[in-house]
């Protein structure tokens, strides 16, 4: 299947953005971008690193860049940290560039996600001096509004495995 525009994948850390996006990439023979990994490799730092160097503000800077660098680029399925719709010109070149697939799990879904994926563990530091599930319930709440408005389709990943979410989102696009 030929991709003529970006698929973005956004939505809160744990909710599958990365895995779905290798699963999709696999499925329409297209490229798989993982902005977190863009930026990383860009700044020559783990995104922990960034954050404990510069903050989030520096971080969201390299983000913004990343993308608009990937936006320009073949279309691509693209997987987005959980902050990047923050910022209203990342909203812009999303919807300007892209389809937006808003990737949603409840808050005890990404709590157990998360503290069951070790690995990620560097590329997800803390926001706040809140605990990790007061964290997540926060910031999901806050972030709800931004995720809703910035998306062109929903796709609950609560108790679904990585096939179900892209079958879901394969649906939702018309690219099944």
């Amino acid at each position: 299947m030929l991709i003529t525009r970006h698929l973005y994948l956004t939505g809160f850390r744990g909710t599958g953005k990365t895995s779905v996006a290798a699963r999709l990439a696999a499925a329409w023979a297209a490229p798989s971008i993982d902005l977190d990994e863009v930026i990383e490799k860009k700044a020559e730092k783990s995104i922990r690193e960034i954050f404990a160097e510069g903050g989030e503000s520096l971080f969201r800077d390299l983000e913004s860049a990343a993308l608009v660098e990937v936006a320009a680029g073949r279309a691509s399925i693209i997987s987005l940290g959980g902050g990047a719709i923050l910022r209203a010109e990342n909203r812009e070149v999303l919807a300007s560039t892209g389809v937006r697939v808003w990737l949603d799990a409840t808050a005890d879904e990404i709590c157990g996600r998360v503290l069951a994926d070790a690995s990620t563990a560097d590329r997800r530091p803390a926001l706040t001096a809140l605990s990790q599930r007061e964290e997540i319930e926060r910031l999901l709440a806050d972030r709800h509004d931004l995720y809703e408005s910035s998306a062109d389709f929903r796709v609950d990943t609560t108790g679904k495995s990585i096939d179900q979410v892209a079958a879901e989102v394969m649906k939702a696009v018309g690219k099944n």
